[in-house]
């Protein structure tokens, strides 16, 4: 690994700041330099330490209050990168996340992780208009930019308005697209949280337990049939809901 700048002892002894915002500008000033793109893998706590001399503490806080500004991607096992500026949605609209990675001209691709038939219990009955024991369907899906982890897509699905749902390719066309399809949109009701990950999301999302989500549970009707009930879990460091609106 190379060094992080050159003379950069120099560059840190002349701040007055405390040195994990020395650290933090630094690194801030070679991203928004374009010394390090996006995706550019950041020397590790060690190295930084090694090159730096300063305290591991003092690294570690600077690289995870870069991670919570958005600034750099800390993933479990891998390391630690630059991160891609922060992809947004809009907060009353529902779109296709594969169309939405497309237009910033990145790469989308998804793991399916379940696709089932499942009974309706008394929750998923309510959140989808049907009767307490009917037959609904159940995926989850993470979606990746580029590599990365954006979202899990965990959709409850009304097996009377979409019936092959189960019979589709979803690493072909998203659910999004598939239901857009056989169920037109009419209607969607949107609630928004901030929420810490469970163990399972955040290995598939390859963040820190600690990193706040931005969770969107969505509902959605086509005339007056209620098709989806989904969760939508997006890492907080790698999106952002955008809205505007008018009275």
């Amino acid at each position: 690994m190379p060094p992080v700048v050159s003379s950069l002892a120099d560059q840190l002894g002349e701040s007055p700041a405390p040195l994990y915002a020395r650290v933090k500008q630094m690194i801030a000033q070679q991203i928004q330099a374009g010394s390090w793109p996006p995706h550019f893998r950041v020397p590790s706590e060690s190295e930084l330490v090694s090159q730096l001399g300063f305290s591991r503490m003092t690294i570690n806080r600077a690289l995870r209050e870069l991670t919570a500004e958005g600034l750099l991607v800390r993933m479990q096992g891998v390391g630690t990168f630059v991160a891609e500026p922060k992809t947004q949605s809009a907060l009353f609209e529902v779109n296709n996340i594969a169309d939405e990675v497309a237009a910033r001209g990145h790469r989308h691709h998804c793991q399916v992780i379940r696709l089932v038939e499942e009974v309706a219990g008394a929750m998923r009955a309510a959140a989808l208009d049907v009767r307490e024991g009917q037959r609904i369907f159940h995926s989850i899906i993470v979606h990746y930019e580029n590599d990365i982890p954006v979202q899990i897509e965990d959709r409850y699905v009304n097996a009377q308005v979409a019936p092959d749902y189960l019979q589709q390719d979803f690493t072909l066309e998203t659910p999004y697209a598939y239901l857009s399809r056989v169920a037109p949109l009419t209607e969607g009701e949107h609630v928004v949280e901030a929420i810490l990950a469970d163990e399972q999301a955040c290995l598939w999302l390859q963040i820190e337990p600690s990193e706040p989500c931005l969770l969107i549970r969505r509902r959605t009707w086509s005339g007056r049939e209620a098709v989806t009930a989904a969760r939508l879990i997006h890492p907080g460091s790698r999106h952002r809901l955008e809205g505007r609106f008018s009275k």
